[in-house]
This record gives C-alpha cells, sequence and structure tokens, in this order.
C-alpha cells in the first residue's frame, strides 16, 4: 500500500509539472480560480444583440500560457470542456473546481515525427455517444477517441486513394455525418502532398468519404445552421477573409455558394484575426471567430456585436451546464462568456 501511494505521488506530481510548463519557453500554464480575472471586452454594434447578451455580460480568463489553443468542445458526459494546443500536440481538459488538466498527449501526431509543422488536432467535436471527434494534423485524419480503450480510430485518412492535407475543423450533423474541412495549414515543407487542392469533406456513418467543394482556397472553421439546411465555410485567406454559405440538400450535396460574410474590410493592425471558428446557436445567429476576437453575426449576414479579445483567436463552442457557456481559445488564452442562448441540437442518439 505504501508502494502503492508513492507510485500515486509521483504520478500526480509528475502530471502537474507537465500540466505547468507550456512549450513557449519557461512560461507557466496558468489555471486561474474563481472569481476569474476579466478579460477583453463586449462590442455593441445592434440593439439586437441584447437578446443574446446580457448588457453586463463580460469574458473571464479561465487559463493562459498556451502557444496555440484550439478546437473547443464540451464534453455532456463528463461535465468539462476539451480543447487541443495544436503546436504543442496536445489536449487539454478544463473544469469549474478543477482547473485545466493534460488530457491527451498525443493528441494529433500518434507516431514518428513527419514534418508537420502543427502536428496535434486542431478541431474537435462530438457524436451522437458523445465519443470525441478529433481532426488530426499529424496523422493527417479524422479520428474517434475510445476512451475505455484509450486509443484512436481512424474514421478518413484518404480521399481518392490520396492522403488528406490536415484536416483542420469538423462538425456532425443529427444523422451522424461528419463535414470537416481540410486546408494545407499542419503540413510542413518536408511533409509530401498528396492532393492539389483544399477541400471540403463529407463522411457518411458507413464511411463513405465524399467531397463536396474544393472551391475554397483556404478552408477553416465549419458549421451547420440549427435546421442543417446550410452549410457555413470559413475561407482564412487574409485577401478574401469571408464566410461561405451552401444550401445543404437533402441527398447531402452542396447547392451554389454565396458569400455569408465578408470580414476582410474588419482586418486592422489592432483587430488580428481571419475567419476560423465557427459556432451557430439555436436561432441561427453564427458566433463567428475572425478579426478582433468572435464576431456575432445574425441569420441575415449582419453583424451585431464583436467579443474582442485583443489578439489573434481561434474557435468558440457552447456548453456549460445549461448550454449557455460560449467557451473561446484565443491564442494563449481559453476564455469564457454567459450568454442568453444555447448552441444548435447535438446530433441524435
Amino acid at each position: 500500500m505504501r508502494l502503492f501511494s508513492t507510485l500515486r505521488f509521483l504520478a500526480a506530481t509528475a502530471l502537474a509539472l507537465l500540466v505547468a510548463h507550456s512549450a513557449i519557453g519557461a512560461d507557466p500554464i496558468q489555471s486561474h480560480a474563481r472569481p476569474y480575472p476579466a478579460f477583453g471586452r463586449v462590442e455593441r454594434l445592434d440593439p439586437a444583440l441584447d437578446q443574446l447578451l446580457a448588457p453586463d455580460a463580460a469574458m473571464e480568463n479561465l487559463a493562459e500560457g498556451f502557444n496555440w489553443s484550439e478546437g473547443p468542445v464540451w464534453l455532456a458526459n463528463a461535465g468539462a470542456l476539451v480543447f487541443t494546443d495544436v503546436p504543442e500536440n496536445v489536449a487539454y481538459r478544463w473544469s469549474d473546481g478543477a482547473g485545466i488538466s493534460i488530457y491527451l498527449r498525443p493528441s494529433g501526431l500518434t507516431g514518428e515525427p513527419n514534418g508537420a509543422r502543427e502536428p496535434g488536432a486542431n478541431g474537435l467535436a462530438t457524436d451522437a455517444k458523445g465519443q470525441l471527434l478529433l481532426a488530426q494534423h499529424g496523422d493527417r485524419r479524422i479520428a474517434r477517441w475510445d476512451e475505455s480503450a484509450r486509443a484512436f480510430t481512424t474514421l478518413a485518412a484518404h480521399y481518392d486513394g490520396k492522403r488528406f492535407n490536415s484536416p483542420n475543423d469538423l462538425c456532425v450533423d443529427r444523422q451522424g455525418n461528419i463535414y470537416f474541412t481540410d486546408p494545407p495549414y499542419g503540413l510542413g515543407k518536408t511533409a509530401p502532398r498528396d492532393l492539389d487542392f483544399q477541400g471540403v469533406y463529407r463522411i457518411t456513418p458507413d464511411g463513405v468519404v465524399t467531397l463536396l467543394t474544393q472551391e475554397i482556397s483556404r478552408p477553416n472553421g465549419i458549421e451547420l445552421s440549427p435546421d442543417e439546411g446550410t452549410l457555413y465555410v470559413a475561407n482564412s485567406e487574409g485577401k478574401r477573409a469571408v464566410i461561405r454559405a451552401y444550401e445543404l440538400r437533402t441527398d447531402g450535396t452542396l447547392g451554389p455558394g454565396r458569400d455569408f460574410f465578408d470580414a476582410t474590410k474588419l482586418q486592422r493592425s489592432d483587430r488580428r484575426g481571419v475567419p476560423d471558428g465557427l459556432s451557430a446557436d439555436v436561432h441561427g445567429n453564427l458566433w463567428a471567430t475572425g478579426p478582433g476576437g468572435v464576431l456575432i453575426i445574425d441569420s441575415a449576414g449582419k453583424l451585431l456585436g464583436t467579443l474582442l479579445t485583443g489578439r489573434s483567436t481561434a474557435n468558440c463552442c457552447f456548453g456549460g451546464p445549461q448550454g449557455t457557456t460560449l467557451y473561446i481559445t484565443a491564442g494563449d488564452v481559453l476564455c469564457r462568456i454567459e450568454t442568453k442562448v444555447t448552441g444548435r441540437a447535438p446530433p441524435k442518439k
């Protein structure tokens, strides 16, 4: 028993040391305790924003010291948030009270170094069973994490016999179809590239991979409207920083695309960032990371306000006990804000 206690103490100490140091020099990862420090500010551009955010709503800094935080997803079964640090090949878990801990290491590159520039997992999602789905840069695949077996299962790694570039973000519909983007951001200079285009794909529940479009130069964040009749895709190319919208037909194909929102003119020195992560609420508003932080856009494409983070901001998701908390991965920071809405309905069980 004494040996077991000693080993348990050493394991806990090792884990604490891993969490306490990020790879950006020797700067510690700091998990804040309640009351959480205030962070950024809310820019209100339209009275309609009052229906989504209380007048006194403010962002809170939950933890900081990451290299590039990404891919937040709420695990309802665990009552916790999981997010990634892409360059460091690690996924973290955060919850009130417990704070932050390492959830997966590695998260995206599970084998030997392969020239990946950003080896970790990027976007995360959950399926109808609550299982974690990952867009893995390093392994160049969409994978599922089996918590009980402590192992990854490949859901898709190839299109037309060729390896994907570096799957970036994903979302799941109520029928279990997975939609994902495949830009080249995770590839390094020495990583061989099999596909000469950047695609948006769908994986059916029985594993069939279909290319939906290759017209977007830098497809990044991806999300569905609450009625699942529209598929949104962020284009993170600086000169054409737009969010595209496509009719999603009943047979799974896409109708013609249109520019839903153009963020190009919002870019300036004090508002860094391009369209990246997307999260729709139950009313069809889009919470989209972009220049300055998180853009709050109504279903008609009107900008209602911005959650100004003061840095390039990667992604966001709804979660929390009531489903009304928006969690935001903003560069080196994990933050949140309470809203008056919930995210779109999750996949059916």
